[in-house]
């Protein structure tokens, strides 16, 4: 519905027509700028273009190189936030999952080239692991990087000081 924007109305639809956005879209802009204050909004996806995403997160990312089993093997190097930042745009239908030892991680990948872009971490399953090298350019200003034990992963969660609040909004 309709509402007053009081002294604000010309300049709001000067804004719309400047940017050619309907009504809906700017309200989006505007929204997300408040909510995600301070946060910066990344794309990106798989190699083959079938999975695409968008996440909220600093433009300086904290990233975790895990040395367990698995990540070891697909270099899941990744940074996490909270379920609410993320958007998965395309490819829902084209993600497959794998999961082992405790079923908690939900690795999902794309089924036509088996990128892993994001996935659904053990440490915290109420957000996502985002691999950075899968985000479009651009957007990263700084990556700092953190190893962390997952050959003891227990040990690495229960020491780790933050870890586990990654995921909260």
């Amino acid at each position: 519905g309709a509402f007053d924007l009081g002294a604000q109305s010309g300049r709001w639809a000067a804004f719309q027509e400047r940017h050619r956005l309907s009504c809906e879209e700017a309200a989006r802009l505007l929204l997300d700028a408040y909510e995600y204050r301070g946060l910066v909004k990344h794309t990106g996806g798989c190699h083959c273009g079938a999975i695409r995403f968008e996440v909220w997160a600093s433009a300086d990312l904290h990233v975790f190189n895990c040395n367990c089993s698995i990540c070891t093997k697909k270099q899941n190097r990744h940074f996490i936030v909270p379920a609410s930042r993320f958007k998965l745009l395309k490819g829902a239908d084209n993600l497959t999952t794998y999961t082992f030892n405790t079923h908690r991680a939900q690795h999902t990948f794309c089924k036509t080239c088996g990128v892993q872009s994001f996935y659904t971490p053990r440490s915290n399953p109420d957000g996502y692991g985002i691999a950075p090298h899968c985000l479009d350019d651009g957007t990263v200003q700084t990556i700092v990087t953190e190893d962390i034990n997952g050959k003891e992963w227990e040990k690495a969660v229960k020491e780790h000081k933050t870890i586990r609040d990654m995921s909260k909004p």
